[in-house]
């Protein structure tokens, strides 16, 4: 068995090194082109016209330079392929970052109501967007999780920038896990 040479506190799970004690680089899919889904408040033709990337979506009118021309934008996707998307050109830019991860509680959300004269019970079962959206369920363990959680908040910090905040919404479950990768990558002096 090779000696472990510890050089600082950290939190360790299955994933997190490969079999040479090496730290597992994170994989940074893409770029990925964005399209646009659904514009607000933006008039509608009657004809199918073909939406331009967002990466194309610049007016001018939105700020002096292209990076300005991204506030207010809402991205629908997987959180790590959307920022790896980003990185080339906001690495360093972002101001603010909050995120909503699920809590690991195991709860789904559903519920059951009565219904009618005769009170009949059903559960309501989740749409599709639900589905994805706020389910609360991780079914693969918690070293997944951790990794799952690392990977995306290794990607964040490469898209803060240095005077930047990030907000992570947790409870109890798994939120001091969390705590302690992030002490890692962002430097506990910083929390």
């Amino acid at each position: 068995m090779p000696k472990i040479d510890i050089r600082k506190t950290e939190l360790v799970w299955l994933g997190k090194y490969n079999d040479n004690g090496e730290l597992n680089p994170v994989e940074k899919p893409g770029p990925y082109p964005f399209q646009i889904v659904e514009v607000i408040n933006k008039p509608r033709t009657g004809r199918e016209e073909q939406s331009p990337t967002l990466f194309e979506l610049w007016r001018g009118d939105e700020g002096d330079t292209f990076e300005e021309g991204w506030r207010n934008k809402l991205i629908w996707g997987d959180n790590k392929f959307v920022m790896s998307s980003l990185l080339e050109k906001f690495a360093g830019k972002i101001n603010l970052i909050y995120i909503d991860p699920p809590f690991a509680t195991g709860a789904d959300f559903k519920f059951k109501i009565q219904i009618g004269e005769n009170a009949e019970e059903i559960t309501k079962e989740h749409s599709i967007i639900e589905e994805k959206a706020y389910r609360d369920t991780w079914g693969r363990g918690l070293d997944s999780y951790l990794q799952m959680m690392y990977e995306r908040l290794v990607l964040m910090k490469e898209l803060l920038a240095e005077n930047g905040s990030i907000y992570v919404h947790l409870d109890y479950h798994v939120g001091h896990y969390v705590k302690v990768i992030m002490d890692e990558i962002f430097c506990y002096e910083k929390f």
